[in-house]
């Protein structure tokens, strides 16, 4: 799952660090999880981070024994279909 469109104009970090949390929706992830998932160096993503949180689109939850990063629910996009249909198919085969 990713990001919706609209919220990818955004950084690179920023985009990575969006899609990464849409993958696991209402769970969230860890710092130490997300930095496994993004490929970017930990001032890239700090500073997305803090991005991120001062826009809004993601909220630190800390209720637990662990710090949890969780994605605002109007950023998750709708999950994808793994397989094509005929027409996809089609329409990448020959350019319409």
């Amino acid at each position: 799952m990713q990001a919706k469109p609209e919220y990818r104009d955004r950084d690179d970090a920023e985009v990575a660090v969006l899609d990464a949390l849409a993958d696991r929706g209402d769970e969230g992830m860890t710092i130490f999880e997300l930095r496994s998932h993004v490929d970017q160096d930990i001032d890239s993503l700090e500073s997305a981070l803090a991005e991120l949180k001062s826009d809004d689109l993601i909220t630190v939850d800390d209720a637990d024994e662990r710090t949890v990063i969780i994605p605002d629910e109007d950023v998750i996009g709708p999950d994808q279909p793994d397989d094509d249909s005929l027409f996809d198919q089609l329409r990448r085969k020959f350019p319409f």
